[in-house]
C-alpha cells in the first residue's frame, strides 16, 4: 500500500480571477477524464457526464441519512475514484478521512480536489482485496460503485466489513440490474423446484463475459433481492436504505461467537 497526504497549500492560490479559473480548468484538465463532478471552487471536474451531476445525483438522497456532524470520526473511502464522498465527510468534520483506490488517475485528481479545497486528507493505493492491511477499524467505511468491478465481489466484502468498528456503519452502493424487488424467500427448496428461478424477484446476480456500458470490469451486476441477501449473508443489518442501489448496515452478526470474522471461518472451511 502506498500512502500520501494531501499537501494543503499547493493548490489553494488558485484563486477566482478569471486567470486564475481558467489555469485552474486547464489543471483539471491535465489529469485526464474525472467520473466525479466536483466544485472546485466555481470549476466543475466533469460537467458533462453522461450520468449527469453524478455523484452528487445519488448523494443528495445519501447524504441525510448520515450524522451532519461527523467530529471525531474516522472514515476509510474505498475505491475513492477522485474524492467526492471522501470531501464530503471531511467536510462534515470527521477527523480522519482516509480513501483508497488503485487507479493512479483518480488518486491524483483526489489529491488534487482535495488541495484545492484545503482538506487534509489521506490518499492511499490500495486494492479492496487488500484493505485488512490497513491498520485499525473505522466508523464509517464507505464501498460505494466497486461492487460489480469486482470478479470476486462476496469475497472482498467480507474483507472489507472487517474494517467496520462494532458500532460502525457500512455505506454500500452497487448497480443493480432486473428486479427492484427483495421477496420472503424460504429456508430451504426441494432439489426439483426450479421454478423458484423463474420468479424475476428471486435473489441472483447477472454475469457479465464481455463489457456492460463499454466496460470489461463490470463483472457482476446483482438484482435487488440479491445484493440485500448477500448484505445480511455476510452477517450486516441493514440500517438504512437510502435509494435503491444504496443501503446503510451494521456489523451486527459478522464475528461469529469464537471472535472469528464470517470470511474467517469460510477460508478456514468451518463456516
Amino acid at each position: 500500500m502506498v500512502t500520501a497526504r494531501a499537501n494543503i497549500g499547493q493548490a489553494t492560490d488558485l484563486l477566482q480571477t478569471p486567470a486564475h479559473r481558467q489555469e485552474l480548468t486547464k489543471r483539471i484538465a491535465e489529469l485526464g477524464e474525472w467520473f466525479h463532478n466536483i466544485n472546485l471552487n466555481g470549476v466543475w471536474t466533469a460537467p458533462n457526464h453522461f450520468l449527469g451531476d453524478f455523484p452528487n445525483v445519488k448523494w443528495k438522497n445519501i447524504a441525510p441519512a448520515l450524522p451532519e456532524d461527523l467530529s471525531g470520526a474516522t472514515v476509510l473511502d474505498i475505491g475513492c475514484n477522485g474524492g467526492f464522498h471522501s470531501i464530503e465527510l471531511k467536510k462534515r468534520g470527521a477527523s480522519r478521512v482516509v480513501g483508497v483506490d488503485v487507479d493512479d488517475r483518480y488518486l491524483n485528481q483526489a489529491r488534487f480536489a482535495s488541495q484545492v479545497l484545503g482538506l487534509d486528507i489521506e490518499l492511499d493505493k490500495c486494492s479492496v482485496y487488500d484493505v485488512d492491511s490497513i491498520p485499525g477499524q473505522f466508523d464509517y467505511v464507505l464501498f460505494m460503485g466497486v461492487f460489480y468491478h469486482l470478479r470476486y465481489p462476496l469475497f472482498a466484502l467480507d474483507k472489507v466489513i472487517k474494517k467496520v468498528k462494532s458500532k460502525g456503519s457500512l455505506i454500500f452502493q452497487t448497480m443493480i440490474r432486473g428486479s427492484m424487488n427483495s421477496p420472503e424467500v424460504s429456508e430451504d427448496y426441494h432439489f426439483w423446484n426450479m421454478e423458484v428461478f423463474n420468479n424475476p424477484d428471486f435473489p441472483c446476480m447477472y454475469f457479465i463475459e464481455n463489457k456492460y456500458a463499454g466496460d470489461q470490469t463490470n463483472w457482476w451486476i446483482p438484482n435487488h433481492g440479491a445484493m440485500e441477501a448477500m448484505l445480511r449473508s455476510s452477517g450486516l443489518e441493514i440500517t438504512s436504505h437510502p435509494e435503491q442501489e444504496t443501503w446503510i448496515c451494521k456489523p451486527a452478526r459478522a464475528i461469529k461467537e469464537d471472535g472469528k470474522y464470517i470470511l474467517e471461518h469460510e477460508l478456514a472451511g468451518t463456516l
